[in-house]
């Protein structure tokens, strides 16, 4: 499928016009709550992915996540 090049410029455009409007509203979370967030995020230890993995839980069936088509 041929990708028509004024509709990427369009997109390109509208991209940047939302990334301006972030830099101007700015930053969505506060200073206090991104203060609190960065402090209990320092305060929990550092473990590998693979330990964390094995710490989790046993539970459900794979059948869970099966795709259930309606209609």
């Amino acid at each position: 499928m041929a990708t028509n090049p004024i509709d990427r410029d369009k997109g390109a455009e509208r991209a940047d016009a939302l990334e301006n409007e972030s830099w101007r509203i700015g930053p969505s979370v506060s200073p206090d709550a991104r203060a609190v967030l960065e402090a209990a995020l320092a305060e929990r230890p550092k473990r590998p992915l693979f330990e964390v993995l094995a710490s989790m839980p046993n539970v459900g069936l794979d059948s869970d996540f099966d795709r259930h088509h309606q209609g």
